[in-house]
């Protein structure tokens, strides 16, 4: 019986313990820790409120702003390219498409939603020399949704 509790006073012990260090206290007792943890998921309770504003901010910004948001991340073999756009157009994904092939980026990997807005997210790996740059990637992607809204 005696063991028994002293494995159980050693568990809480350690999970105390392992509480005090993810919560940064410096306390000692086990009624500060404890109290230093509610503090501390309070503040984390009180950062997860401001994302949340700063998001739906951001968000209605960007439901405001019709220009289309294109990023191109240079990986090892490729690019990894990110579309979006607040509308969407039938042959949107087809025009992006067009110029991955004019730049010569073969499509290993992609995802591309077309409902209320338009997004996409793709892998294009280099079928040639690799002289091509990010930039040159979004100018391409750019123009394609330029020439589309034309259309």
């Amino acid at each position: 019986m005696v063991s028994r509790e002293k494995k159980i006073k050693a568990g809480l012990h350690d999970k105390l313990q392992l509480l005090r260090s993810l919560t940064k206290s410096n306390a000692l007792n086990e009624t500060s820790i404890v109290l230093d943890a509610s503090r501390y998921i309070k503040e984390l309770k009180q950062k997860v409120i401001k994302l949340n504003r700063e998001l739906a901010a951001s968000q209605s910004t960007m439901s405001d702003n019709q220009s289309p948001l294109v990023t191109v991340d240079t990986l090892e073999n490729g690019f990894l390219i990110n579309v979006f756009l607040n509308k969407t157009n039938s042959g949107l994904l087809v025009s992006i498409l067009e110029a991955f092939e004019e730049l010569g980026l073969s499509v290993m990997e992609a995802s591309a939603s077309c409902a209320d807005s338009f997004c996409l997210e793709a892998f294009g790996g280099e079928n040639q020399a690799g002289d091509i740059d990010a930039y040159v990637v979004k100018e391409a992607v750019l123009q394609a949704i330029r020439n589309c809204d034309e259309d």
